[in-house]
């Protein structure tokens, strides 16, 4: 058994240096760099002096760089995924014997582990090479482990015979599968990976799509998988075998892992890490603003947090009901002429929970017959004014605004409502994939030329929805209740005679959810579709356009976008290296929460 090297704060420097042989001025230009710029400028010391080795030389580097001295100190293979730190271990290889081959259980042999698994960078060199963040590991776990991200498991699927497991994830903002090594080597993996984002920085942009690196330079690796890296890197700090194994691969290849030699720099590039304990404060003011036959609306004056109130837990009649992202909620599924208790405790990212606030009641009106449950926001608005193709011919016509494709068939776009129109014959207008569902929607139509009265259906994702009338005086018709939420798609379909001509203007659509906010308004400003489920967060307000800068934070306060003149031509941010989760908005002072799905 092995007591860990710690690696205290205050001495950092010293005990890192005396041990890791560092070379002089290997880190020279670091000193008072800090985030993105401290990262850059690891990625070219540890990029200048890399010597590419081939993928089959690694088995030449394990001996030096992961041979057991530490635990048995009977130098073999030390493999992560069974070595016991605390007695025997379940089974033990030999360098030069055992390789994988084939296997079937544990102990059968041993091969290669990616820590950043090589199918995300297509095996590519000389990231497929890189000792730093390739191991020696059971070739049976190492298959288990998969292309799975690093993180804490709630309920495992599989348990290694050291206790290295995998199942569902129990890392918040993170609800896939996930592989945990043990508490011995879980700072070891974070130092691994956070290499890796930093040693390939330029490289990240080419790799397929996956759950732990970012696309971008900084911060590099995904949000809630940071937090876990960061977690795992200061509850369990650098080892001997760390040391060792960096001065080994620096003989091998010629780099060095940062991040072992100054520990320190992980909270200088992504920030630090302290358990977060503290509950929010307790909401106040908890008031019902308004009521139908089957929602009561409330609001309540928000909690604060040491870091950041994640979401807002309603309880009705005492029993959880649903839960809000801002202060505000409409809760739906009431029963008419019924009045309902209700409280709120507000919950942090890390699952602290407040007291309960103050107890208001509510009674639902008599029931007129209408659907009134969800929320809803005005969401979306087409007015034609982008459309051009076929002039007095009918055709296929494709235009794109505000990201949404639409598509008219056998139709013309000369003839005009307010302005331009889109005049459709025996056709349909479509839209391409839309977020933040729809609630209702308005229409302007007018038949053109000759003809007599008619209607065109409307179809949301495929479903009849109602019927848009038309005349030869401009009608304006709004189809109330639709309730859709999710993504969805519009379809306006013809309903009557093949001859008439009809032109339709002035679309507009309120966004729904169904459960409750879908907007956030703070001062002048509102935010929607609240939560985000297409990557696509709209902004309306008065003079957006004059919005210099916009900040996007995640739950640990990490900055992970940021937006230079975001509405100069627009009204609408496209997410970047967002995950489910909670985020902050930031700009002119102002703040709004919302949720990524």
């Amino acid at each position: 058994m092995k007591i860990k090297t710690l690696l205290i704060v205050g001495l950092l420097f010293s005990v890192a240096n005396i041990f890791a042989q560092i070379p002089t001025g290997y880190y020279d230009g670091t000193t008072g760099l800090t985030g993105a710029a401290l990262k850059t400028k690891l990625s070219q010391i540890i990029t200048s002096g890399h010597q590419t080795k081939s993928y089959d030389n690694l088995y030449n580097g394990y001996p030096s760089t992961d041979s057991d001295n530490y635990y048995e100190k009977d130098g073999s293979v030390l493999d992560i995924y069974s070595e016991n730190p605390k007695g025997t271990d379940p089974y033990v290889y030999q360098h030069g014997s055992k390789q994988c081959g084939s296997y079937k259980v544990e102990g059968d042999c041993y091969n290669r582990e990616h820590i950043f698994p090589q199918g995300y960078f297509n095996s590519a060199s000389p990231m497929v090479s890189d000792i730093h963040h390739i191991v020696p590991t059971d070739g049976k776990v190492n298959g288990y482990r998969s292309n799975f991200p690093f993180g804490k498991v709630g309920s495992a699927n599989f348990i290694s015979e050291n206790g290295s497991k995998r199942g569902t994830s129990a890392s918040p903002n993170y609800s896939g599968t996930v592989f945990e090594p043990i508490d011995e080597f879980k700072g070891d993996v974070a130092r691994m990976i956070l290499y890796f984002a930093t040693r390939y920085e330029s490289k990240l942009s080419s790799f397929k799509d996956n759950d732990i690196l970012t696309n971008s330079a900084f911060p590099g690796v995904e949000a809630w998988e940071l937090a876990v890296l960061k977690e795992w890197h200061t509850n369990d700090p650098v080892s001997e075998k760390e040391i060792d194994r960096n001065n080994a691969a620096y003989s091998f290849q010629g780099n060095r892992n940062p991040f072992i030699d100054h520990p320190e720099y992980v909270a200088l590039i992504w920030g630090t890490t302290t358990p977060d304990t503290e509950a929010p404060s307790t909401p106040t003011n908890l008031i019902v603003t308004g009521s139908t036959s089957s929602t009561i609306s409330l609001s309540w004056t928000a909690s604060t947090d040491n870091i950041m109130v994640a979401t807002y837990d309603i309880y009705l009649d005492g029993t959880l009901k649903t839960s809000s992202s801002s202060n505000s909620i409409t809760v739906t599924g009431l029963n008419p002429s019924t009045t309902y208790s209700f409280y709120v405790k507000a919950k942090d990212a890390a699952g602290n929970t407040s007291s309960q606030s103050n107890t208001t009641t509510g009674t639902t009106t008599e029931n007129t017959g209408g659907n009134d449950g969800g929320s809803t926001t005005s969401c979306g608005t087409e007015d034609f004014e982008g459309v051009s193709g076929a002039v007095n011919t009918y055709k296929t016509v494709t235009w794109n605004n505000n990201e949404i494709t639409w598509t008219a068939t056998d139709s013309r776009s000369d003839q005009t409502i307010n302005n331009k129109a889109i005049t459709v014959r025996n056709g349909t207008l479509s839209s391409s994939t839309i977020s933040g569902g729809i609630s209702s929607l308005t229409i302007k139509t007018q038949l053109k030329f000759s003809g007599t009265n008619g209607s065109f259906k409307l179809f949301i994702n495929g479903v009849e929805k109602g019927t848009i009338p038309y005349s030869d005086t401009v009608t304006t018709t709004t189809i109330s209740n639709i309730n859709v939420s999710g993504n969805v798609t519009i379809s306006i379909q013809n309903n009557s005679t093949t001859s008439n001509r009809v032109a339709f203007d002035d679309l507009s659509w309120t966004c729904y959810n169904g459960l409750g906010t879908d907007e956030t308004t703070v001062n002048k400003f509102s935010i929607y579709p609240n939560p985000v489920k297409n990557n696509t967060l709209y902004v309306t307000g008065k003079n957006i356009e004059k919005i210099k800068r916009v900040e996007i934070y995640n739950v640990n306060g990490i900055l992970v976008q940021v937006i230079e003149k975001p509405f100069s031509n627009k009204n609408f941010i496209s997410l970047k290296n967002t995950t489910k989760g909670m985020y902050l908005l930031k700009f002119d002072n102002n703040s709004y929460k919302f949720l990524v799905e």
